[in-house]
């Protein structure tokens, strides 16, 4: 049976601060928050690949890494400045892609990559 990832979710401690986050210093936008009354799910929009969200789960019991694509490495770094915490900086990896990782403020680690 072949299989295709649909959906991948970081946990964080508060939801609103982490969107404020996400948007402001990536540009993600929110598509969906569930539930309506007292939301602590956010959806993002993207343009191809596996959904990303994130749910507030209070104490975060794990932290994982989450790679996207772009199609811009640089330019990308370059929009993010020095406002996080950078884990790796522009290289080229053993496996023929571009890419750079950062921490979001619950510590979760960001890739961003294209193919070389």
């Amino acid at each position: 049976m072949k299989t295709r990832l649909w959906h991948v979710r970081a946990n964080v401690v508060d939801l609103f601060e982490s969107i404020d986050w996400y948007e402001n210093t990536l540009g993600f936008k929110v598509t969906e928050l569930y539930p309506k009354e007292n939301p602590n799910f956010a959806a993002f929009e993207m343009c191809d690949g596996a959904l990303f969200s994130i749910m507030q789960v209070g104490k975060l019991p794990t932290v994982g890494r989450f790679n996207f694509r772009v199609d811009d490495v640089e330019g990308m770094r370059e929009k993010i400045g020095d406002s996080v915490k950078i884990v790796e900086e522009v290289f080229d990896t053993s496996y023929s892609t571009r890419k750079f990782t950062i921490e979001d403020i619950n510590g979760n680690e960001l890739g961003f990559e294209k193919d070389l």
